[in-house]
């Protein structure tokens, strides 16, 4: 059987076929064919704009996968920034690299002091944590001038690792400025995720973080690092098509994960569950969603249409928290919200699992994060991702995006003076 579709204008019988190659069919082929002919894909729901060798998912069957690697062993095994490592370089690295890669972003986590006052100062106090951290990634550039020199590898490496570095420190200077607290600058003696929530909460006296708190930091960062091609990774590729410097993509990256529709789904899974009120309330929420009166949060997923793989290990990870934190009081409504819902069968037909963010707000905010903290913990993590696609897509040597578009407005029409209109 031939790996291939045909395809068949009916208006001229003119018939081309096309390889189907790693699951995908050649676009330049069809306009062989069809030119000035359009696939209309609002969403670019089935449209591959790019091939990618950084994430595999698999939707299909609860796949996920870095670089090959489950994300299951990663999360089990391994830390957030030797996975930020194999997302940039391809590759897990030795002992070696992994000391000097650690050592590099250990380095880079302080920002320009004058950076940082500036961007407060310019911003009201309640500003939102999420707006600030954008605006403050994109500035970054005009602290690094060399980072538009994105043809040099080497640059784009420092760049990579600045990003990586400095994102804990932005996310907590917009939080404390948020509340009106001083700003805690790093500590080079720590990890990744204790330096973070040490930024994040230290008054005062010496920071004591419970081993639970930071693994379960770890596994949330490691678990949002990448996705493959989402809507704030496409935008980072796409602002990158123009051979922006990698902070205004990142910025660009942010600015889409900033809108709710992307950031803010775990934030509306409390919201769910505060409606729903109390455990006793869950069957008849049930049953007002299945009559069309309400929406299940946390279930299904854009791509996925089996368990997320990332669900189950968080699920496992909030236990711990809890263990430490008290039981968050939505955690009995949450449980029997999802025994109810896997054994019905009008969600299980639609293909409706808990997915990561069903579990991860309420960890987040166990741990004592505000609702707006929750898209500034997922553009830390995701950093790395980004900046792999980023960099991937300059050795593509990519073409500037440019799609296309069918027009449905007005045919021509002369211009008519104001005076007769």
């Amino acid at each position: 059987m031939s790996e291939s579709v045909t395809i068949t204008d009916n208006r001229t019988g003119e018939s081309i076929e096309i390889p189907i190659v790693d699951g995908g069919v050649d676009a330049a082929e069809w306009r062989k064919l069809l030119p000035g002919v359009w696939f209309s894909d609002p969403g670019l729901a089935t449209t591959a704009a790019t091939p990618s060798a950084i994430t595999e998912l698999d939707g299909e069957n609860g796949i996920l996968r870095y670089r090959g690697y489950p994300i299951e062993q990663l999360a089990e095994h391994s830390t957030f920034l030797e996975c930020a490592y194999l997302l940039v370089h391809g590759e897990l690295p030795d002992q070696a690299q992994h000391d000097e890669w650690i050592e590099e972003i250990t380095h880079h986590t302080y920002i320009h002091e004058n950076f940082r006052k500036r961007i407060n100062e310019a911003y009201h106090y309640d500003a939102h944590p999420m707006g600030l951290l954008t605006s403050a990634v994109a500035g970054l550039s005009t602290f690094y001038p060399e980072a538009k020199q994105i043809e040099d590898p080497t640059v784009r490496r420092e760049q990579i690792v600045r990003l990586i570095a400095k994102m804990p420190t932005l996310a907590a200077n917009a939080y404390r400025h948020s509340v009106g607290q001083p700003f805690v600058f790093p500590d080079n003696n720590v990890d990744y995720p204790t330096n973070f929530l040490r930024m994040m909460w230290q008054i005062g006296g010496p920071y004591e973080l419970d081993p639970a708190l930071q693994k379960a930091m770890e596994i949330l960062l490691i678990l949002h690092a990448d996705h493959e091609q989402n809507c704030s990774t496409t935008a980072a590729r796409v602002v990158g098509s123009a051979h922006a410097d990698p902070y205004s993509s990142v910025a660009a990256a942010c600015a889409a994960l900033y809108g709710p529709r992307h950031g803010g789904a775990n934030e509306a899974v409390l919201n769910m569950l505060d409606d729903i009120g109390s455990y006793d309330n869950v069957d008849a929420f049930i049953e007002s969603v299945k009559a069309g009166e309400g929406r299940l949060m946390g279930f299904g997923h854009r791509v996925y249409k089996n368990y997320d793989p990332r669900a189950t290990i968080i699920k496992n990870a909030a236990y711990d928290v809890f263990e430490v934190t008290g039981k968050n009081p939505r955690l009995d409504i949450a449980l029997k919200l999802e025994e109810a819902a896997l054994n019905d069968d009008y969600f299980v037909s639609r293909k409706l699992y808990p997915n990561v963010d069903f579990y991860s707000g309420l960890i987040y905010q166990s741990m004592g994060f505000p609702t707006e903290m929750f898209t500034v913990l997922f553009a830390i993590g995701r950093t790395p991702g980004w900046l792999a696609h980023w960099n991937e897509m300059l050795e593509q040597n990519s073409r500037i995006a440019r799609p296309r578009q069918l027009y449905t407005g007005p045919d021509v029409r002369d211009y008519v003076p104001l005076a007769n209109r």
